[in-house]
Formats: structure tokens, sequence, C-alpha cells
């Protein structure tokens, strides 16, 4: 589709404006991601079983920061499209709608993050036995006291991305930046205090963890009360409950979030599988998840810029400027993640230098990231970078669909087949994930040439009554 007059007039994203937007959203998940590989890393002094039993309870932590991050989704989905609306269709400059709508998200994202921090917590035990039972005794003690400290977490992580993706929604990308890199720093240096110097081993890891992310939040949560911002929250002013602003915003986030909950609770029931392949295997594999991590790290940037993006395209009624958007940060997406990729696979030698962990376990680890991070370039952004384009366009049930049918029948049947029946091990769950990124990435190219994603936009009224 050729770039169109309303795109040349509305100008709703310039070149500027979208590097101001997602070269500090980069940054942000490189820190983000960051948290979890230094707690690893700085754990693999303990050995093996403690890398395996911190990187088995990331796992699950996983699934409730996808969660999050799928409510969260939802909240700047519609929060966007009514700056969209505000700012380009009507011209107004009252973003009272959109403080109200602010106020909703953090009552869901609390209310909800809450309720599973609780759960997790009282029923850590049985979770880790149903989902990794066959594991050493070691391990399971391990993974059972970083649980136990990080479940306190939850509430800080939801919040902490309902306040992101307010700032992003805003184009405010930055400030979630720096508030990443402090996240990093106190993380860090708690490690170091609790871990070295006060020999609390996994425990250490899993307090500094949980202080970084309460530290977080509180940062975004003072920055955004500022009256003088166009979106701020005002804690003690009240406000009427909106069932429609709740139901509207859940109903990107639930699809969103039952989708990224499959896809995350597949990858814990892999791990199950690959716990049973032995600790080298899945110590490997913890350290290839890592890496791998970092190589997406371009591609997670442009995904929550897809939604702000295409959001307030959306917002405005421009949907030849929404089209143009979303080819545009693909592009972006395939060179970034290129950029990476590569940087990572030639890396290598000297990085994985930094865990202290058998020579056997590094090597499995070196081939895990090679497979991962040179396919990842060509397939990655197809796969999770497009579907973020139909979500804000509220195409949600068919990439849910999508999504949850290639997990159960490549990330977990062929990875059975592979890996188990025909005996490859670790190595056969990887070439498993390599075919559900191929059949997604169809999937999500075929919906994108049918013009159908651009089928369920709602009126603009549906967003704008708060």
């Amino acid at each position: 589709m050729k770039r169109t007059a309303s795109v040349q007039e509305y100008k709703i994203f310039s070149n500027t404006a979208l590097r101001k937007l997602i070269l500090p959203l980069v940054v942000e998940q490189a820190l983000a991601a960051s948290v979890g590989i230094f707690d690893t890393m700085m754990v693999s002094s303990l050995g093996e079983s403690a890398v395996s039993g911190v990187s088995l309870v990331d796992m699950i932590c996983l699934l409730m920061i996808n969660i999050f991050a799928a409510l969260a989704t939802g909240g700047a989905v519609i929060c966007a499209r009514e700056i969209g609306f505000v700012r380009i269709k009507s011209g107004s400059s009252d973003y009272s709608s959109v403080r109200v709508m602010a106020k909703h998200l953090l009552l869901i994202s609390g209310s909800i993050s809450c309720l599973l921090a609780v759960v997790c917590y009282f029923l850590r035990a049985p979770l880790l036995n149903l989902l990794f039972g066959t594991l050493e005794a070691e391990t399971m003690d391990s993974a059972l006291t970083y649980f136990a400290i990080v479940s306190v977490s939850f509430p800080f992580i939801a919040l902490y991305n309902a306040f992101a993706a307010l700032f992003r929604t805003t184009g405010e990308s930055g400030i979630t930046m720096k508030a990443s890199l402090i996240v990093n720093v106190v993380n860090i240096c708690g490690n170091a205090l609790l871990i070295f110097g006060f020999g609390m081993g996994v425990a250490g890891a899993a307090i500094s963890t949980t202080v970084s992310r309460f530290v977080g939040m509180l940062i975004l949560g003072v920055i955004i009360a500022n009256k003088k911002r166009d979106v701020y929250i005002d804690y003690l002013k009240r406000f009427k409950v909106s069932l429609g602003t709740i139901k509207r915003m859940l109903g990107i986030g639930i699809p969103n979030g039952l989708e990224n909950g499959f896809f995350t609770l597949g990858r814990i029931l892999v791990i199950s599988m690959i716990s049973g392949f032995g600790e080298i295997q899945l110590a490997a594999n913890s350290v290839a998840n890592n890496f791998d991590t970092l190589g997406c790290i371009p591609g997670h940037a442009v995904c929550l810029a897809m939604v702000t993006v295409v959001g307030q395209c959306i917002g405005a009624g421009d949907l030849d400027a929404a089209n143009y958007y979303r080819k545009k940060l693909m592009k972006m997406s395939f060179l970034l993640t290129a950029i990476i990729e590569i940087a990572i696979i030639v890396s290598l030698p000297l990085t994985l230098r930094f865990y202290d962990l058998s020579a056997e376990t590094l090597k499995l680890a070196a081939i895990l990231i090679t497979i991962h991070d040179g396919l990842a370039i060509f397939l990655w952004s197809p796969s999770f970078v497009t579907p973020n384009a139909l979500r804000a366009a509220g195409d949600v049930r068919f990439t849910m669909i999508v999504s949850i049918s290639s997990m159960i029948c490549f990330r977990l049947l062929f990875s059975y087949i592979i890996g188990v029946r025909f005996g490859l091990g670790i190595i056969g769950v990887w070439i498993a994930m390599v075919l559900d990124w191929i059949f997604r990435g169809s999937m999500f190219a075929w919906r994108v040439h049918s013009g159908k994603w651009l089928s369920h936009i709602p009126k603009p009224e549906q967003d704008s009554a708060a």
C-alpha cells in the first residue's frame, strides 16, 4: 500500500517521533531482561542446582508477568485510541477521559496481581511439584526459596507495567527507560551485597529482585502523579468505576492474557519435559534462554511501540496510516533484530565465559543460542510483532486462536515427538520451537494480507465514552 494523502496530512508519527519512542524502549527492554539474567549469572557461582531452581521459578514468574503485561496492553490500546481521538480527530486538549481510563487500568492490574500473589505464595510447593516434580531435591529447595520471596513482587510488577504502558501511550518511553536503569542498579548491587556479602544465596537474589521491582513501581507511580502532565493520576481523587471501560480493557486484555498465559504455560510444560533430560541440558537451556531474551529485545520494543502507534492511528480513524506504520515498524524490527542477533552469535566465545558452569553445559548452550538467534532474524518479527498490530486494531480473537493452537501443536506435541520419542532431547525441543514460529508467522501474514485485521475497529464513541 502506497503512502496515502491522509498519512501526509496527519503526520501522526514523524521519523524523529518514532526514534524517540522506540530507542528508549529498546534500552528499557534490555534493562528489564537483564534483571533475570544477572540473577542467573550471579547465582551460577552456587552451582547448577541453584541456576536451575531460579530459572524454573522465573518461568512461572514470566507467566505472571505476561498476564500483567496483557492487562497493561488492554489498557494501553484503549488509552492510545482515546489519545488519538482527542489529539487528532476531535482537536481537543482535554485528557480527562484518558485520566479516568488510567485509573481503571490501575484498579484492574492491582486487584488481579494481589490475588495471584496470594495464590502463588501459599500454593508454591504444590505448583512446583505439579510442574517440576522430577527435580532433584537440591534444585527443588532452591526453587521453593526463590518462589516464596519473588511472589511478593507480583503487585509491584503489575503496577509498574500499568504505569509504563501509560507513559508509552503518550510517547514518553524515555521515562520508563530511566526507571529500568535504576531498577537494574538496585538489583545488581543488592545481588552483590546479599549473595556474596552476606552469603544468602538464592534468597539474596530473590530479595534483591523484589526490592528492585518495588523501587521501579514507586518511581513511575510518583512521576505520573504530577498534575502538570496531560495524562496524570490523582490518587486521592475519587472516580466512578465504569463497567463499560473495564469491559473494553478486559475485552483486549483477557484474550491477550489467555494467549500469553497459554504460551508461557506451554513453555513451562516444555521446561518440565526438559527437566527429565538431566541437569546439564536443563542448565544449558537456562543459559540459552538468557541470551535468547536479549536477542528478542528490539522486537519486544517494537511490539510495545506498535500498540501506541497503530492504536493512535485507529483512534484518529485513519486506517491507511495504521497500515503504513505497521509496515514501517516491521521493517525496523527486522533490521534491529538482525543487528543484535548477529552480535550475540559472534560474541558467544567471550560472553559464555561469564557463566561458572561445566564445559559440556556451555557447549550445548552455544548450540541452542545459535539455533534460536540465527533463525529469529527472519522468523521472530512476523510471529510476535505483527500480532500486536492486530491487537491494537481489536483483532484479538484471531491472534489468541492462532497462538494457542500453535503452542499446543508445535511447542508441546512436536517437542514431545522430536525431543522425547526421537531422542533428540533439548535440541529437538528447539526445533519444535522453530516450527511454531513458521506457523504463527504464516498465519499472521495471511491475516494482514487479507485486510481482515482492520475489520474489528470500534466506533469512536465506544472508546471515548468513559
